[in-house]
């Protein structure tokens, strides 16, 4: 779908500065994204007024009122009943499925976000269950790792289809023609790890198509950049991604601490600012907002709920590469393809 408009829906109350950094981090992406539309779900009365203040993306933009909100406090449970089925969240992810949007960007409740689309969109066939996929910042380049949340508990297949998920998006994303895949491990020699993370290993060495497995990978090995996927279980992976948030969050304190001890030390941070600066876009969470749910018959992205406006429009253009890039056509070829092989 490279030359036709993409059509994104936002849920327009979902997350903690929403609606407010909706819709300027939709105004953000719309400057950077040529062909972009989007379709938000919200409270008119609270999203007319902030949008009548962007006017430039006033023609951009369909408002579709809703009256409920999924808020965090909210049982993903309860997502499904019928009151919440009129909520921002719900109709947005229904938009995609009544195919009026191409993709969904919500900073809403995760484990709602998750359910919803899971029951309304369904997973791929082939596909036992969808995955949390996010990029992480590397010494090389960047590494996409799943699943980061969405399957605490996992069988081999779901490994294996977690893997193909991740080798499929970083051909298709990344522009990597033949990913290497690793598998996230207590060490890296083949005796270490569990059962699951074993066998999984036997099977990917063997079985699928058009990757190079690497083997095991260790935690410190997620920033190297030695692989371009990595795959786990969500257990695992929502551990390393949490972990990697709180070190940089602490580093990123023990920065600000230290150059405001003293006259001397601001005044070496005006002197070294413009490095600090080039360091910070490097490494900036908002950079890499924008968590993917892989596996499902439509395009759903999580940004997170606290993230800035610029964190929110980098989710948008996530969404938008994967619209635009044919993600979902090129996974259903892929899976065919293991199928037929029977290597899934």
């Amino acid at each position: 779908m490279n030359s036709q408009e993409v059509i994104i829906a936002l849920d327009g109350m979902g997350g903690d500065e929403a609606p407010d950094s909706i819709i300027e981090g939709a105004y953000i992406a719309s400057k950077k994204l040529l062909i972009i539309k989007f379709k938000i779900f919200g409270n008119k009365n609270r999203i007319l007024p902030i949008l009548n203040k962007k006017k430039e993306i006033l023609s951009l933009v369909n408002l579709i009122h809703t009256k409920e909100t999924i808020t965090n406090n909210t049982k993903p449970t309860d997502a499904l009943k019928k009151q919440k089925r009129m909520s921002s969240m719900f109709q947005a992810i229904n938009s995609v499925n009544k195919g009026k949007s191409h993709a969904v960007v919500s900073g809403g409740n995760t484990g709602a976000l998750m359910v919803i689309s899971t029951v309304i969109l369904k997973t791929i066939k082939g596909i036992d269950r969808p995955a949390i996929a996010s990029m992480f910042p590397t010494v090389k380049s960047e590494t996409v790792m799943l699943d980061l949340g969405a399957n605490v508990n996992c069988s081999i297949k779901n490994i294996l289809d977690f893997a193909i998920l991740g080798k499929t998006f970083a051909k298709t994303v990344l522009g990597v023609e033949k990913p290497k895949l690793g598998i996230l491990n207590v060490g890296s020699e083949v005796l270490k790890g569990n059962e699951l993370v074993k066998s999984a290993a036997v099977k990917l060495a063997k079985n699928i198509k058009d990757i190079d497995f690497y083997g095991f990978v260790e935690g410190n090995d997620i920033t190297k950049g030695v692989v371009d996927v990595i795959v786990t279980d969500g257990f695992t992976g929502n551990i390393a991604l949490k972990t990697a948030e709180g070190t940089a969050e602490l580093y990123t304190n023990y920065l600000k601490s230290t150059f405001k001890d003293n006259l001397f030390s601001k005044t070496i941070f005006l002197i070294a600012s413009p490095i600090l600066k080039s360091l910070w876009d490097r490494v900036d969470p908002n950079k890499y907002n924008g968590a993917m749910f892989l596996g499902l018959n439509g395009i759903v992205v999580k940004s997170h709920g606290r993230s800035t406006s610029e964190g929110f429009a980098n989710a948008i253009s996530v969404a938008y590469d994967l619209c635009i890039n044919d993600f979902n056509k090129k996974i259903n070829v892929d899976i065919k393809n293991n199928l037929r092989f029977g290597t899934i």
